[in-house]
């Protein structure tokens, strides 16, 4: 895969990172929902995010293993990452062509309310599988 250039809505944070593939998953956690004002729909990147030299990036850590990074400027969500940067998850709607990413997966499927639905069959995991699969021991 190719590097792909991403942005906050302002433009103020700039950067390039490598999705693994063009899957896409969404999370429906409560921190995903109360940070991206909804789903938060996101391609993995592995640990390839380059931010531009001065963009004005802020981190929150939300947990004890991870972290959202967001746009000082404009608030921006924009990636979702582990806090030593191995695993990050970057919002498909900061490259120019979210389009070019396909549905595959959802996560915390029973934190998502119950207010809409997804077309796409994908591969569905609850919180409880996915903290057995991703979170760290102890």
């Amino acid at each position: 895969m190719a590097a792909l250039r991403g942005k906050c809505m302002c433009g103020a944070c700039g950067f390039t990172a490598t999705p693994t593939s063009f899957d896409a998953g969404v999370c429906h956690c409560g921190q995903c929902n109360a940070w991206t004002g909804g789903m938060f729909i996101n391609v993995y990147c592995a640990d390839s995010v380059q931010f531009d030299e001065g963009a004005p990036i802020g981190s929150y850590k939300a947990s004890e293993w991870g972290e959202r990074i967001f746009c000082k400027t404009c608030g921006s969500s924009l990636v979702w990452q582990t806090q030593d940067g191995s695993h990050q998850s970057v919002s498909i709607h900061c490259f120019d062509d979210p389009s070019q990413f396909t549905l595959t997966s959802q996560i915390f499927i029973d934190r998502k309310p119950g207010c809409y639905a997804l077309a796409n069959e994908t591969e569905l995991m609850t919180e409880a599988e996915v903290m057995a699969k991703y979170a760290p021991e102890g």
